[in-house]
């Protein structure tokens, strides 16, 4: 049988594990800087994951021992959790958008760039591996808190304007979700992924609290404005958050063109695309808002219909269409779903259409209290 590795991930988780003393079996050690103290301990079938280590340790390591060295990237290949707006854009300063250039998350898509998005050296191809490993460990780490019904993700177009109706009605919904309990996830980047990030960061504010916000994002409504990240920060700054509601935005360097909103509390930025994609609609099990978009989004419903369709994960979701005219007729993705259903070539799809906040907060609450 595999043995359950415990993680260690900090210094302080370390310095803790150092005070026993004694051998050490089973932990996984990620980027943790050992000193001369640790060869006090013994070391038995342990993984050390970039980490220092020094020679006076080696003679306490056992031959069972897995070591993986640091592998030079200007992104950290073994992330030891999940990034936030503040670790993600480390060295931006939003009173200079100059700084963005430098920042730690345009230094990373820069390199990504360079060494090109189907990269093939293979120590590239390895680092972001390891890198978007790491990143899954961490997320499901804090997914490990919540019932799986309470995940609900709202997809929707990063070109939705700060000032068009919608963005508020998404952040609406997504507060009183997030107030209820639920953990709000979307692709992490603007539009309506921006507005999912912003309602759950405004939980135990008011609506009113919320309006004034976005009337101060409004400034640069799109993501290709000029001070729409320093924006961003400036009503992080002024409304703080009242509650410990988190959030979780899934964005990727292959759509880093699109910058990720800092709202998220925490950001779990991959490398694959692909990873990315299936990862957040699996999680989200406790339903799906579709607001309006377009090819991504599309591609999201057809995805989320099949995972559905064959209870992938045990059992149905809600799929909810918030827009009727926009998804019968600009995109009339609904009623060919529903059109399947009735031929049976769908099954299991649990499909709403509304224009109404109040109707999607309580199809999501009622199919969470149904389990």
């Amino acid at each position: 049988m595999i043995p359950e590795y415990r993680e260690i991930e900090s210094r302080e988780a370390w310095e803790e594990l150092l005070a026993l003393g004694g051998t050490l079996r089973h932990y996984a050690f990620q980027a943790i800087r050992f000193d001369d103290r640790a060869a006090a301990c013994r070391f038995t079938d342990c993984l050390f994951f970039g980490c220092r280590i020094p020679e006076s340790m080696r003679d306490v390591m056992e031959e069972d021992c897995f070591v993986f060295p640091a592998i030079p990237r200007p992104f950290k290949v073994f992330p030891p959790a999940l990034y936030d707006a503040d670790s993600l854009y480390s060295g931006y300063d939003p009173t200079d958008e100059r700084t963005f250039e430098d920042c730690y998350d345009t230094r990373v898509y820069r390199h990504y760039i360079e060494s090109g998005k189907q990269a093939t050296c293979v120590s590239e191809t390895l680092s972001r591996t390891l890198h978007d490993h790491a990143i899954s460990r961490s997320l499901h780490e804090l997914l490990a808190a919540y019932d799986e019904r309470q995940v609900v993700a709202i997809m929707g177009g990063h070109a939705l304007s700060r000032t068009d109706y919608m963005f508020l009605k998404v952040a609406r919904i997504s507060k009183h979700l997030a107030e209820a309990g639920c953990l709000m996830m979307s692709g992490g980047g603007p539009g309506a992924m921006e507005a999912t990030h912003l309602g759950a960061w405004f939980a135990g504010r008011s609506d009113e609290e919320l309006m004034m916000a976005v009337d101060e994002l409004s400034v640069a409504p799109s993501f290709r404005d000029e001070g729409w990240l320093a924006s961003a920060f400036k009503v992080r700054r002024r409304y703080p958050r009242l509650t410990e509601v988190e959030s979780v935005g899934i964005p990727t360097w292959f759509y880093g063109h699109e910058p990720a909103t800092p709202f998220a509390t925490h950001i779990a930025k991959y490398f694959d695309n692909s990873i990315r994609e299936d990862g957040l609609l699996a999680l989200a099990k406790g339903g799906v808002i579709f607001s309006p978009g377009s090819a991504g989004t599309m591609q999201e419903i057809f995805q989320d219909a099949a995972q559905n369709h064959y209870k992938t994960f045990g059992f149905a979701s809600p799929m909810v269409f918030l827009d009727s005219e926009y998804w019968t007729r600009q995109i009339p993705a609904y009623p060919l779903l529903d059109t399947m259903m009735e031929r049976g070539r769908y099954k299991n799809l649990q499909l709403s259409l509304t224009d109404d906040e109040s109707f999607v907060i309580d199809t999501i609450l009622n199919f969470i209290a149904q389990k």
